[in-house]
């Protein structure tokens, strides 16, 4: 069985999410930040972060954009991404690698800016930045999605519940409604969706 390292309100949401849209059972190991530093824990994630996936096989994944793909190829009857042969697919990489490439990291600036400077007074730069960029990023995924309902394609993947999770950690969340109408159009959405909405009255990220 696998067993999926996560935690509330973290970037576990969208892996947990994949599981409950294939209903595919799965071992819930919820990793307190006090106990990334547990070595079982390290030998699945060595940089102490979740989520972290071990595999039925043996082995193990880190990285959410990783996890969510690997779940689409292995369960494609869920239709949790557009499959190999479908032209909607390249889009779908797309947007997985840029959500989790470009607009997670710059969410991480912001909210552990101390992390990303070596100046004690640079905090407030840092944040004010990464806020921007945010914003640059959004910007692009709201233009993507004016006139469609989705990221990829016809019907919802996980790229736009990645997009749904790191959309409902913005840090100024009344300004980003009315900025990106289209991303809190699709959003919205997704918030009503009954799985969806059940897996975040543990993850509270909206």
């Amino acid at each position: 069985m696998y067993k999926l390292y996560t935690r509330p309100g973290s970037g576990g949401f969208v892996a947990e999410a994949a599981f409950a849209l294939a209903d595919v059972p799965y071992e819930r190991i919820n990793v307190a930040k006090s106990e990334a530093a547990d070595p079982q824990f390290r030998v699945v994630s060595p940089l102490g972060q979740v989520p972290a996936l071990a595999l039925p096989e043996g082995g193990s994944m880190t990285e959410s954009a990783a996890i969510c793909i690997l779940l689409g190829e292995r369960y494609p009857e869920a239709g949790l991404a557009p499959g190999l042969g479908d032209e909607a697919r390249a889009d779908f990489l797309r947007w997985m690698a840029f959500l989790s490439s470009a607009l997670y990291p710059a969410v991480l600036r912001r909210y552990y800016a101390p992390r990303y400077t070596a100046d004690p007074a640079g905090k407030v730069a840092v944040e004010d930045a990464a806020t921007a960029e945010i914003d640059r990023h959004f910007a692009v995924v709201d233009a993507q999605l004016a006139g469609r309902d989705w990221l990829a394609g016809e019907r919802l993947s996980l790229a736009d519940v990645y997009l749904l999770m790191l959309y409902s950690w913005h840090p100024e969340a009344e300004g980003a409604r009315s900025s990106f109408p289209n991303v809190e159009r699709v959003c919205e959405g997704l918030r009503q969706h009954p799985v969806l909405r059940e897996l975040n009255a543990a993850h509270e990220l909206w």
